[in-house]
């Protein structure tokens, strides 16, 4: 409608039932707009909300382990990175060292490398292994985003269910069928016991 003044502006809106909403404060003139306010209100307040529910929280676990682990250790702890990157999560972690450990931070490094290699298929080095006071760290960072995880993983979760509600109908339907076959145990036929004394009349 052009530049109009604040009076005329407020006629028209009450004239069409609508308010009169400042939209860019900091324009010369400011710039209003007749609308619906609290229709307004109401959708940006949905848009927000659906920005949250997209919106994916970058979570960094953290995972500790010694120079001199034990091979069994290192497993589990490897099982643990690779739940998380498979997960969608960073993952950091951290090499800690113990009186003359830290002379060697060639030990920290070489393990750092190897943990690396071994998840190479589900994450990268985000950050390359570096030196902080007594511990190493190194950061790992997923392949996949979290979103496309959190998917994967419920579609494998709703595939075991499924997998094990046929196996359980499978097996009810299976001692169904084997109830009815069953043969019937027959009664055994009394016999006189042969520890009676014959004299006695039965």
């Amino acid at each position: 409608m052009g530049i109009v003044p604040t009076a005329d502006a407020l006629r028209l809106a009450q004239e069409a039932d609508l308010d009169l909403v400042e939209i860019a404060p900091q324009g010369k003139p400011p710039v209003c707009k007749l609308m619906d306010y609290g229709k307004f209100k109401y959708e940006n307040a949905q848009k927000a909300r659906e920005a949250r529910r997209n919106q994916t929280n970058v979570i960094i676990k953290e995972m500790k382990l010694r120079p001199k682990i034990d091979a069994h250790d290192y497993e589990t702890k490897k099982g643990h990175v690779v739940r998380f990157l498979k997960a969608g999560d960073k993952v950091k972690i951290t090499i800690m060292f113990r009186g003359r450990e830290q002379h060697r931070p060639e030990l920290g490094f070489r393990l750092l490398q190897r943990l690396a290699e071994d998840v190479e298929e589900l994450g990268f080095v985000e950050s390359s292994p570096k030196q902080d006071g007594r511990n190493m760290i190194m950061v790992l960072g997923p392949h996949r985003k979290k979103a496309d995880a959190k998917v994967e993983m419920q579609a494998e979760k709703d595939s075991k269910v499924a997998e094990r509600n046929a196996a359980e109908a499978e097996d009810a339907n299976f001692r169904k069928a084997s109830a009815g076959t069953k043969p019937v145990a027959q009664k055994k036929e009394r016999k006189r016991s042969e520890n009676l004394d014959p004299e006695i009349d039965a």
